[in-house]
């Protein structure tokens, strides 16, 4: 992904414009909504360790970048179990193509697992799976051209995600369905500190290839997609993560909901009641061209004003995974889930 630090007051005004009034979300001018009445759920026991192995699998492969031998072998692997739990039948891989910042043009592959697929209503939980071509914030120029093992940024969202559609397989949903998309060409975008020149547009467009694709090409047109949560880089030691911008325009009853309920679970010390900047990253093409409320759960400082230590370095390698942090996040993000379904099943 790539945080954008400035925006225009014209730009802030065709994001606006861009939210779908249409959805369960509220635009931010309308007044603050009651805190919803408690629903108790019984979650599945989120195992840490299991995905800390899923990360470590994904490593193991190496960069993943499209194209070549090792991001293929991943996409199979990938395929494959979620295959296992949600049944083969289920699984779609949608095929996009796409122009790099460089004008080459790169094939890739969305991997969507269909939990519950009959349910018309359905939430997305979302991570990209791709690793960063370049490692154009490493400290080491000469290496700044080699691809990174992305084992947080990439492979900890993807881990979140297996292991919650490992448990789904254990304790199903009743009456909400999930869509789990792991989009590919995420962060194949504009590089830092090797000379690119872009404007500010055609620099954002050069990221999340696969989202955007995704959110043109929708894999089903019949779901009612009440929301979506996005994971990236949620697995690093002493992760923070703030409301995201984009998160707090198109889906603020959400990111309320999810940073509340973080709160009571007590993950506050991850999930801090801190504003944060607007990031370009998969959520904001499933809002714009999509119009679906989605909002990401991002590790970022906003003391420092930046992103894990490790972001687009060679440093992104397993050393730097804390499971519990995974852990934290996945619990989270269960509650949530299995919270909605309890409300379909009472309405």
């Amino acid at each position: 992904m790539r945080w954008i630090s400035v925006i225009s007051i014209a730009w802030l005004t065709l994001l606006a414009s861009c939210s779908d009034n249409t959805t369960q979300e509220q635009p931010n001018n309308m007044p603050p909504a009651p805190a919803p009445q408690p629903v108790t759920v019984t979650i599945p026991d989120f195992n840490a360790d299991s995905a800390f192995q899923f990360v470590a699998d994904q490593v193991n492969f190496g960069p993943r970048v499209p194209g070549t031998p090792e991001h293929d072998a991943c996409r199979q692997y990938l395929v494959d179990q979620l295959g296992k739990w949600v049944g083969p039948e289920n699984i779609i891989q949608q095929k996009g193509r796409g122009r790099l910042f460089n004008g080459k043009v790169t094939d890739f592959t969305n991997i969507i697992a269909e939990v519950n697929p009959a349910a018309k209503q359905r939430i997305l939980l979302m991570a990209h799976w791709d690793t960063r071509l370049y490692a154009d914030h490493d400290s080491d120029e000469n290496r700044r051209k080699e691809p990174i093992l992305g084992a947080n940024d990439g492979g900890s969202g993807v881990a979140v995600l297996l292991e919650i559609a490992r448990l789904f397989s254990q304790q199903p949903l009743q009456n909400l369905g999930v869509d789990i998309i792991l989009f590919d060409a995420e962060d194949q975008g504009k590089p830092d500190n090797m000379g690119y020149v872009a404007t500010q547009e055609q620099s954002m467009k050069s990221w999340c290839l696969g989202s955007q694709h995704w959110s043109k090409n929708r894999h089903r047109t019949d779901a009612a997609y009440r929301y979506g949560i996005l994971l990236d880089m949620v697995g690093a030691a002493e992760a923070t993560f703030p409301k995201e911008g984009y998160s707090r325009q198109f889906a603020p009853r959400l990111t309320d909901r999810i940073w509340r309920k973080a709160g009571q679970l007590g993950y506050g010390q991850y999930f801090i009641q801190q504003n944060g900047i607007p990031i370009t990253d998969d959520h904001y093409f499933v809002n714009t061209i999509a119009n679906i409320p989605t909002v990401d759960i991002i590790h970022y400082d906003p003391n420092t004003g930046r992103f894990d230590e490790s972001w687009h370095t060679h440093d992104d390698d397993l050393s730097v995974i804390d499971p519990q942090v995974m852990q934290a996040v996945g619990e989270v993000v269960l509650h949530i889930v299995f919270e909605e379904d309890v409300k379909l099943t009472k309405s």
